[in-house]
């Protein structure tokens, strides 16, 4: 077990290292110079030439991706005596926009990605999963045939025009629910609750509806393999052998799927929390797109790849305890 999670962590420092590397290479090599985008249409060669400087951008390119990577486990200074201005670890630079800190950008923001992504989460798993294993269950039914009809209909729905309709029956026309805001836990449970339920809805409709279909096809696939027929013929229980027999095993496809999902959604919901104006990562990775702004557009990026690389091994481990088959040596 020690040695394969040893393994598995080399292997994440490894992906990481080489994803800085190709993000650290296309925001500050192949895109437009950062100095001419801070500076403005007007700005005098003399001033680029100063904000190169400030930036590191005037050194060699194994340096200046060095000084990142550095700056990200020690901190490093921008500029130099009384225009020096040091970026604590972990230093993602500053914005182009706003020269604010983007690691604090990202910090002030994750909170509200991470709501919606916990709560979609939650509603997809229990209705997909609970859809799926009935219909299963259920096979040829007119319960799975509309079941698997609505799952269909559901996945084909994009998530802006969902987002529109719910928006405007539900706030608009029925004045049920009010529009999406951060609003804090503990300041309002009841409005923290109502600005975020219309997000969640959106993104676990889709999501569920997939989760659904895949649940369904994967209980009936081990419904009919000769294990199940000799836990049968033991004579135990129905509900005993769908419950630890089926659909363990079953689960197991779905805890990929669902840890790579889950960890991409914590690295922003971009279209859902845009349409909705929620300020999380998502929307900050919109904004900083339509401008250009490269040093918040690489941290998004590298924020969902940690959390993409981290949930890869995370379901990993988790494997062992859904499926018995698979063991870690």
């Amino acid at each position: 077990m020690a040695r394969y999670l040893a393994g598995r962590i080399a292997g994440l420092v490894l992906i990481l290292f080489l994803i800085c590397l190709f993000t650290f290479l296309i925001f500050f090599k192949l895109s437009p110079d950062p100095a001419l985008m801070i500076c403005g249409k007007t700005c005098t060669p003399d001033r680029v030439l100063q904000i190169r400087t400030s930036l590191g951008l005037d050194k060699p390119f194994l340096t200046q991706f060095s000084d990142f990577l550095g700056g990200l486990f020690a901190g490093r200074d921008y500029g130099s005596g009384a225009n020096l201005v040091h970026c604590p670890a972990p230093c993602l630079g500053y914005s182009f926009q706003t020269n604010q800190s983007v690691w604090q950008m990202v910090l002030d923001r994750l909170p509200v990605s991470a709501t919606v992504a916990v709560g979609a989460a939650v509603l997809w798993l229990v209705i997909g999963v609970s859809a799926g294993l009935l219909s299963a269950v259920k096979e040829g039914t007119w319960w799975d045939r509309a079941a698997m009809g609505l799952a269909l209909g559901g996945a084909s729905i994009p998530n802006y025009v969902l987002a529109l309709a719910l928006q405007y029956v539900l706030v608009v026309k029925l004045q049920i629910l009010p529009f999406p805001s951060a609003v804090g836990f503990t300041d309002d449970p009841v409005g923290w609750f109502e600005s975020y339920l219309m997000p969640w809805i959106v993104l676990a409709t889709m999501y569920s509806c997939l989760y659904a279909r895949l649940t369904r096809s994967n209980v009936i696939e081990t419904l009919a393999e000769n294990f199940m027929r000799t836990a049968r013929a033991k004579g135990l229980p129905p509900g005993l052998v769908l419950r630890r027999h089926a659909l363990r095993p079953a689960l197991t496809p779905i805890t990929t799927i669902f840890g790579m999902d889950f960890a991409a959604l914590l690295g922003g919901a971009l279209i859902t929390e845009k349409v909705f104006g929620l300020n999380g990562v998502g929307k900050m990775a919109a904004d900083s797109i339509a401008k250009n702004d490269q040093p918040v557009i690489m941290a998004v990026t590298l924020l969902a790849a940690f959390f993409v690389v981290v949930g890869n091994v995370v379901v990993d481990l988790v494997y062992t305890g859904l499926d018995p088959r698979v063991r870690i040596r």
